[in-house]
């Protein structure tokens, strides 16, 4: 959303003053070749991108005029372009949410949900007062841990949902939780606009780091810790709660089972929830838990205000732009509408969805006319957006007077279902809505899979990008669901994968081929897997399980530990074969926060501080987190040879934990002393690390002592190559090693995807 000044010489000469000069701003982009006459810093170009001039006019104006327009305009308005850009990272309908806010106050209602769920089960005896809660949205109100860039406070973090969950109870309000299960087609290109996005936040959240040393304390440099949407879902199910995975679009999902059961609400933010007739749309954002009040955005009140039918609210939905239909796809009907409504009407603020909403009743289906969009001036793109938009919007038994054919959007197919047998394709479908599996059901449904940002370092030298380092992992679960072998008219298997990381443009899918696991003779017997329940196949699961990280041989040695345990041993060892320049000290680091962790209550994670801030620390972290979500897709595909429960970051991870044990590792930090003088602890570390670094040793991998400089205020880090000069590498090894040649990554994400420093040499991938 951003803005261009529209200056020809007649409407200079026109313009009777400022004020009527700046209301004929329309929308538009900054072109790259400005920004070097604007002497601001990174941070403004957000808000100076509202300021320029046409093609034609670039041989004329000065482009200094930029900045002085556009400052000019930011002080008349700036609380308004603040909400507007705040407005375009929400989902939903762009601009709604500001114009209900802002233009029209009286269509926000503040309510106090104890009273409204006291009047809602007298209004339905036979019910009790339900609010369906859109998980997705509520992520960033409750993670309010104050650290995040470490990886997660993840005790903290659960104590923050049991307390959510508790107040609701206390009202008697019943909640239903949903998350989105996947990423439909036609709102992939908006998926992929916010990726890309929140990769140059990220960016700057690492330069930030490089710099002070710190965590950013700003909102503006803010990212969610890694995998809290897939694991929220388990918490929250942990805490006794109904939660649900979406199979189709969320939106819908929440709209539609609100509606069927006559639900108090939605609690959620996206504006969406306006469109969709549906239950009331409650804001999480204005919630306080505290009063137990927020804010309703009603719509029937819009509908009052725009003079429209509930109806009708699809087509505005289209018309203003959502996540199917591009805001820039409308701009020339907006500017049309735009223009007649001012003909008729003076200049109020909001004006554009007054416009929007006065072109809909202008060209309202009547019975003696053209019927539907068809009635609009529109092309044929325009008209078949518009109604594939709309049809979004219908829930079950509802039409639209602006469709000949109110059906709503089919769901799409199972294109997986002639590899994978009915029993099963059903009971991942049970357990995928029910919210007790990853990742697996969008591998048998459709063989699409989907992974958002993580926090790591584009300038990282040696350790690649989570896709691309858990990517031999990953096929290994194909391997386990789909077929490994060409089917009998030579076509292979393969899944689409939608993964973000620095330098991937992500204009297509990566296709990524299942591969067998190393010790299963024979394609995998699922139905005995995900049926049985005799303990001879509970043995062949957790085996099953320990082949997918190629840990098969370390079955009996693994039995003595239990399972937040194993799920460590399991993913260091991977992250150590796989990182070759992992060195002694990291694996240190990992090792003596899981054996700690499991001894601390949230309160003493709430007091552990870290003097620094390390970069690389912060993306072992992340890498670490998002290493478990892999984990309990494995055991997923397994047949949950472990509880679920148990595999939780709570259970095995806490960020400034690790950071902390990371700074001591890398500062010659005694065993004793990381292990904080507990000689238990201490014991159970050491039969830990051993079997870690045996496996390594295995597989031709030894593990180096590699102490590093660590960063601090004063000092930049230092460049790979100085931390070679720091101390000559000690190795750990034995007598007997083995070394096993293995393929390497799929070059789809090896190469060509990452830019690289000059001096920079490919990613350090282990052979798997």
């Amino acid at each position: 959303m951003c803005a261009c000044v529209s200056v020809r010489e007649s409407e200079r000469e026109r313009a009777g003053g400022v004020s009527e000069f700046f209301n004929r701003l329309e929308d538009c982009r900054v072109p790259s070749s400005f920004r070097e006459h604007l002497p601001l810093s990174p941070g403004w170009f957000c808000l100076c991108e509202k300021l320029c001039f046409k093609e034609e006019e670039k041989s004329i104006i000065d482009p200094k005029l930029v900045l002085l327009f556009g400052l000019v305009k930011l002080c008349l308005s700036s609380h308004r372009i603040v909400h507007e850009l705040a407005d375009e990272l929400k989902m939903g309908v762009k601009g709604l949410q500001y114009f209900m806010e802002t233009c029209c106050p009286d269509t926000c209602v503040p309510v106090d949900l104890k009273q409204m769920a006291v009047d809602h089960v007298k209004a339905h005896p036979d019910s009790s007062a339900t609010v369906v809660v859109d998980g997705m949205a509520c992520l960033r109100y409750w993670y309010r841990c104050q650290a995040w860039v470490h990886g997660g406070q993840w005790q903290e973090y659960m104590h923050i949902l049991q307390e959510f969950v508790d107040a609701f109870t206390a009202a008697r309000i019943h909640l239903v939780f949903f998350f989105d299960g996947t990423v439909e087609d036609q709102k992939r290109a908006e998926w992929v606009k916010r990726r890309l996005r929140v990769n140059q936040d990220i960016a700057r959240i690492f330069q930030h780091i490089k710099i002070h040393a710190q965590q950013p304390n700003s909102r503006d440099l803010f990212c969610l810790p890694s995998g809290l949407a897939t694991f929220s879902r388990f918490a929250l199910k942990s805490l006794g709660q109904e939660t649900r995975c979406s199979v189709r679009e969320g939106d819908y999902e929440i709209s539609d089972y609100a509606l069927s059961h006559d639900c108090m609400g939605i609690l959620g933010q996206d504006t969406d929830f306006v469109i969709y007739n549906t239950a009331p749309y409650l804001s999480i954002n204005k919630l306080n838990l505290n009063k137990m009040t927020t804010v309703l955005f009603s719509r029937e009140r819009l509908c009052q205000v725009l003079k429209l039918h509930v109806t009708d609210l699809p087509l505005l939905s289209c018309l203003l732009g959502n996540d199917i239909v591009p805001e820039q796809r409308m701009q020339r009907l907006r500017n049309n509408a735009l223009s007649s409504y001012q003909k008729k009407h003076k200049h109020v603020q909001g004006d554009k969805v007054y416009a929007v909403a006065d072109f809909i009743n202008a060209h309202h289906p009547s019975s003696g006319g053209t019927f539907g969009v068809s009635s609009l001036s529109i092309v044929e793109a325009e008209r078949e957006a518009f109604e594939k938009s709309i049809r979004m919007y219908l829930l079950p038994g509802q039409i639209s007077p602006w469709l000949e054919n109110s059906c709503s959007v089919p769901e799409s197919m199972c294109l997986m279902g002639k590899y994978v047998p009915a029993d099963i394709l059903q009971a991942a479908l049970e357990k995928h809505t029910r919210a007790e599996c990853f990742l697996v059901y969008n591998v048998l449904y459709d063989g699409v899979v989907e992974c958002s940002n993580t926090l790591e370092d584009e300038n990282e030298v040696e350790i690649p990008p989570q896709a691309v380092l858990y990517l031999p992992l990953r096929e290994r679960i194909y391997g386990l669901l789909l077929p490994v072998q060409p089917d009998c008219s030579g076509q292979t298997v393969s899944v689409k994968e939608w993964f973000v990381f620095p330098g991937n443009p992500l204009k297509e899918p990566a296709r990524v081929t299942p591969k067998p696991l190393n010790n299963l003779k024979g394609p995998p017997d699922l139905m005995a897997l995900w049926f049985r329940t005799d303990p001879e196949v509970k043995a062949v699961q957790a085996s099953t399980l320990l082949d997918v990280f190629d840990l098969y041989e370390f079955t009996d040695e693994l039995k003595r530990f239990d399972s937040p345990l194993i799920a460590v041993i399991c993913l260091v060892t991977y992250i150590a074969i796989q990182v070759r320049p992992l060195s002694l000290e990291d694996v240190d680091a990992y090792l003596s926060q899981a054996v700690c962790v499991r001894f601390k209550s949230f309160r003493e994670m709430q007091q552990l501080r870290t003097p620094v801030v390390d970069p690389r620390a912060v993306q072992l972290g992340s890498l670490f987190v998002r290493g478990l979500t892999y984990l309990i897709a494995a055991n997923s595909a397994c047949g949950f040879p472990f509880p679920m429960g148990e595999l939780m970051p709570w259970k095995t991870f806490d960020g400034l934990l690790f950071h902390s044990k990371y700074l001591q590792a890398h500062s010659g930090c005694p065993k004793e002393e990381l292990l904080e003088g507990n000689p238990s602890w201490m014991s159970l570390f050491l039969s830990v690390r051993e079997l870690v670094l045996e496996a390594c040793r295995r597989r031709g991998v030894p593990v180096q002592s590699r102490p590093r400089r660590l960063q601090n205020r004063d000092a930049r880090a230092m460049e790979a190559d100085d931390l070679h000069l720091e101390r000559r590498p000690q190795l750990h090894h034995s007598a007997h090693q083995e070394f096993r040649q293995q393929p390497r990554a799929s070059s789809h994400y090896q190469h060509g995807y990452r830019p690289r420093h000059p001096k920079r040499g490919r990613y350090h991938l282990a052979p798997r």
